[in-house]
């Protein structure tokens, strides 16, 4: 056996002990909300019995805390994806997909600068998802406004223009663009026959 682990399982008696101790139960009324003897919980606190699965997971639950906090398990590494995100003209851009062309994803936090909209074209196929706030939307020949939970789509070439809607108030808002015109393939749900 691995010497951490070894170490790890070593250390579960006193952590068990403590626990207890510090919720302020008696063996007695741990046996009772686990079903587990008084002998066995004894023998586990103190170093004499292996603690097993289907030992620490009714204690877990009696103390309703996470089994690794019974353990005080290994760390297994930091978890958290860290992207980089860019700041430009005061919007935020935090790229979520990593793979060069294809459909790319981003979250987009824009503030309120209050600037006349100045539409621009380019190559590339957008789809719009608003998460927080009210977002400005002029394309083409319209000027809508769009609500957490709504959606636009649109091709790139028309001339279109985005922001925050609200004088004080950012937008967050997700975007899926294709830059060679690629689509988002959306599928129904099949027809009650």
């Amino acid at each position: 056996m691995d010497d951490e682990i070894a170490g790890t399982l070593a250390g579960v008696g006193s952590r068990l002990a403590g626990l207890r101790t510090q919720r302020g139960m008696t063996l007695a009324e741990l046996s009772g909300a686990t079903g587990i003897s008084v002998s066995t919980l004894s023998r586990l606190e103190s170093g004499g019995r292996k603690p097993t699965l289907e030992l620490l997971l009714p204690i877990a639950a009696a103390h309703q805390v996470p089994l690794d906090e019974l353990v005080a398990a290994p760390p297994v590494g930091d978890p958290r994806v860290r992207l980089r995100s860019r700041t430009s003209h005061g919007m935020t851009v935090l790229p979520l997909t990593e793979r060069p062309g294809g459909l790319q994803a981003f979250k987009m936090l824009i503030p309120y600068r209050g600037d006349d909209p100045d539409p621009r074209v380019h190559e590339g196929y957008e789809w719009l998802y608003v998460l927080d706030g009210r977002l400005r939307l002029v394309l083409g020949a319209h000027d809508v406004v769009l609500g957490a939970g709504e959606a636009a789509e649109f091709d790139t070439h028309v001339p279109h223009w985005f922001g925050a809607a609200d004088r004080g108030r950012s937008v967050e808002l997700l975007s899926l663009f294709g830059p060679q015109g690629e689509r988002v393939h959306t599928r129904a749900a099949p027809r009650d026959r």
